[in-house]
């Protein structure tokens, strides 16, 4: 009788949860997608069980693309536990560039100020994606820093209307609904983006709605402007709801843009807007085809196209699973899985919170 008590405790179902989807993640016999999957199940669980499981598998695992998404799981949770584990990744100069960004843009939405002295050391680093990156995760720091300051509502209040978002980003939400992102560990929230209706904790808060459109477009197309205010012209565009304009922007910003940073985040974009726009597609279908593009965009590309679930773009994927570069077809294997969650409307890691949350 003790055991079946036992059993019918939600905390102790939630740990054996974390054991079990820790076991599959580390596990590297297992695919690629079905270690995203725990890996999705450990974000949208949450709490320092799944942070410590995710911290696990940051440092010793063969794929690039699978730390650099623990990396990216572990900011979106803003979870202060991580930081020292990212700090020294970051630090690593020998790491791979990718895995390195993640962690400085993972350091900024954790925003504490432990995070302070690795992103300033890496806002001189050789490598110009960390660079822009940590200069950026700067920035966001120190804009969360003043939000504290302002009233308790003001930082902490998440709107209700958190909803949009692409596929992995509903299939790693929290229970019991799909709601903002809660930071893992009882951190405060920094009140960044409390008026984007986006899941995602982004690296840069929005404009401010009182800046026209057109002059948010002109601002994002434009090579010469500061990335900070380009990033913010991108999230800002976003939240205002009109996709297919959107979409076609970021097409245009594909084609146009010399920057790997700027591009990989308008990939990630298109994937939370899911438009179906042919001419935005096909920005993303060329991106991906393009083997002189840094993988890192490739990468995102590859997991939009898999969020807008085309079925027309299946076979690109499945062609591309068997590139040349690693990220690269480890991502289209991800994205297929994505397309086919996207496609089937399964959000497994979601319901399987649900059922622990309601039992």
């Amino acid at each position: 009788r003790g055991d079946l008590h036992s059993e019918r405790d939600p905390r102790r179902r939630r740990t054996m949860s974390v054991e079990t989807h820790r076991a599959e993640l580390v596990d590297q016999s297992l695919s690629m997608p079905r270690r995203f999957r725990a890996l999705f199940t450990l974000r949208s669980i949450g709490g320092d069980d799944a942070v410590a499981a995710l911290l696990g598998a940051m440092t010793d695992d063969p794929s690039a693309l699978f730390r650099h998404e623990v990396a990216f799981a572990l900011g979106q949770m803003q979870a202060p536990g991580a930081v020292g584990v990212l700090k020294r990744v970051l630090r690593d100069a020998t790491d791979d560039e990718m895995v390195r960004h993640e962690c400085a843009e993972a350091l900024g939405a954790i925003a504490t100020e432990e995070c302070v002295d690795a992103l300033r050391d890496a806002c001189v680093d050789g490598c110009r994606v960390v660079r822009e990156t940590a200069t950026l995760a700067m920035r966001r720091l120190e804009h969360a820093r003043a939000k504290r300051g302002e009233t308790e509502d003001a930082a902490n209040g998440a709107p209700a209307s958190k909803t949009l978002g692409s596929t992995k980003e509903r299939l790693s939400a929290p229970a019991p609904a799909v709601a903002a992102p809660a930071p893992a560990n009882g951190a405060p929230r920094d009140g960044v983006d409390a008026d984007s209706p986006y899941l995602s904790v982004d690296p840069v808060p929005a404009a401010p709605a009182s800046v026209p459109s057109d002059a948010l477009t002109a601002v994002l197309l434009d090579e010469s402007a500061d990335m900070w205010d380009r990033y913010g012209a991108m999230f800002a565009l976003r939240n205002r709801g009109d996709g297919p304009g959107v979409a076609r922007t970021l097409g245009e910003v594909l084609g146009s843009s010399q920057s790997a940073l700027l591009k990989h985040e308008a990939c990630y974009v298109l994937g939370q807007l899911q438009e179906a726009d042919a001419t935005a597609r096909a920005s993303l279908v060329r991106t991906l085809e393009d083997v002189r593009e840094h993988p890192m965009v490739r990468h995102e590309a590859a997991e939009a196209i898999g969020s807008i679930a085309a079925p027309e773009t299946e076979h690109l994927l499945r062609k591309y699973a068997g590139d040349g570069d690693g990220i690269v077809a480890e991502s289209c294997e991800v994205a297929l899985d994505i397309m086919s969650a996207e496609m089937s409307g399964e959000f497994v890691p979601l319901a399987a919170a649900r059922g622990e949350a309601a039992a």
